[in-house]
């Protein structure tokens, strides 16, 4: 059984979720052609549901808590001394958490352009050191060009922009002093231009009800800790948010993203480890159709990209997702991991083929410094770049926007 973890700091003197075990019963709404073995649940198998206090209370007798499922039996996880709880909670809107684990972010904090200028020092402060090197007191020459190349090669921003950043660099210089802070100046300019046009925020069609957005990507990218993130910006614009915990091979991912749907007040459908993902995704959308949720944000397990069978099984969840909305998922998201560099291009390829992924969320900027691979990844393959993230709480995931991005990673202080 999935347990609930409260966290000591948030934990509230009355349960706000009950533990809603479902027991499939009637499958009559499945398909019956074509991936029926992802939806024949153990005989002893059931759907783990965490349902707001006051969404319990409110749906009690109607069509299974309103969930759209079969049996239901809730069960109090928590209760008064009394012995009855108290269905209170605060408003949807006004979500709490911050990150896995860690209490609320103060609310004297500073600027997002403070934090990403920290967050990529390592990748400017590498990038500056290697023009340093090159362009004090020598006159531009062609060796120094050659020298800028591997200085943002080696930063990983991709031979091609290498190349054009040289050349610009190079155009009426020759044999003159050129000053460090200029080259940053056209390096930043260069960035920019690349990334502009793919730093595109994640929109929500209100005429896809519920948006089904698919979170994939290798072991230890940030998956789970990104959709917390997400679901967290979402609930503070108002939207309805399910929680689908899809990595059913961690027991930690499970419990992960339950302890953000509390903190949210969003429901979180799961099933046991080691479950069928596919069929949770059907439960998933069929739960938040039921229930007229905005969003369905879904977890999968890690997997590498060069791993045919679990790549198989991520083809398999689309598939099953397309049963229930043929015009689902809405959107897969890609989450990559900035510090395994040029890894991250094959990842885009693959997963971009087996998913069709429509849009990139970097993390863990703040920990390599060769963070310029997010400019090789878009300059070769053109995707949307919707979020970043540089830190752990939820505040340091942000929308992309290329001006900051590349005046940081030139280390342009303002």
């Amino acid at each position: 059984m999935v347990t609930q973890e409260n966290d000591a700091a948030t934990k509230p003197k009355q349960s706000l979720f009950r533990r809603v075990f479902i027991r499939k019963e009637t499958p009559d709404e499945r398909p019956e052609t074509g991936d029926t073995e992802a939806f024949a649940p153990a005989p002893d198998e059931s759907l783990h549901v965490e349902v707001l206090e006051s969404e319990v209370s409110q749906a009690e007798g109607l069509d299974a808590g309103g969930l759209g499922l079969a049996t239901v039996q809730y069960v109090e996880s928590e209760a008064e001394p009394d012995g009855e709880i108290q269905p209170e909670i605060a408003p949807r809107a006004a979500p709490t958490a911050t990150s896995f684990g860690e209490p609320p972010a103060s609310p004297q904090k500073r600027s997002w352009w403070a934090r990403l200028r920290e967050g990529l020092a390592r990748s400017s402060n590498s990038i500056g050191s290697g023009l340093i090197a090159i362009f004090t007191k020598r006159k531009l020459d062609e060796s120094m060009l050659d020298d800028l190349e591997d200085v943002l090669i080696r930063a990983d921003l991709g031979v091609a922009t290498a190349a054009r950043i040289a050349k610009i660099v190079g155009k009426g210089r020759y044999d003159r002093n050129v000053e460090v802070d200029e080259v940053k100046a056209i390096l930043a300019a260069e960035v920019e231009r690349v990334l502009s046009p793919y730093a595109q925020q994640l929109e929500i069609d209100a005429e896809k009800k519920p948006y089904v957005i698919l979170v994939v990507g290798v072991n230890g990218s940030g998956k789970t800790t990104t959709i917390g993130k997400i679901a967290a910006k979402f609930s503070a614009e108002g939207r309805r948010v399910l929680l689908a915990a899809g990595d059913t091979f961690r027991a930690a991912a499970i419990e992960q993203l339950m302890i953000w749907g509390q903190r949210l007040h969003c429901p979180v459908i799961s099933r046991e480890q080691g479950a069928d993902a596919s069929a949770l995704a059907f439960d998933a959308i069929k739960a938040a159709q039921e229930r007229g949720d905005d969003v369905v944000l879904m977890d999968t397990a890690g997997r590498l990209q060069n791993r045919t069978e679990l790549m198989a099984e991520l083809e398999k969840i689309i598939r099953v997702m397309k049963k229930v909305d043929a015009t689902a998922p809405h959107a897969v998201l890609l989450v990559l991991d900035a510090t395994v560099g040029q890894n991250a291009m094959s990842q885009v390829e693959i997963f971009g083929r087996v998913a069709g992924v429509t849009g990139l969320v970097m993390t863990k900027l703040d920990g390599t410094a060769r963070g310029g691979i997010l400019v090789a990844i878009t300059d070769k393959f053109q995707l949307p770049v919707h979020f970043i993230g540089i830190g752990e709480t939820a505040d340091d995931l942000e929308a992309f926007t290329a001006r900051d991005f590349a005046r940081a990673i030139a280390g342009i202080e303002d």
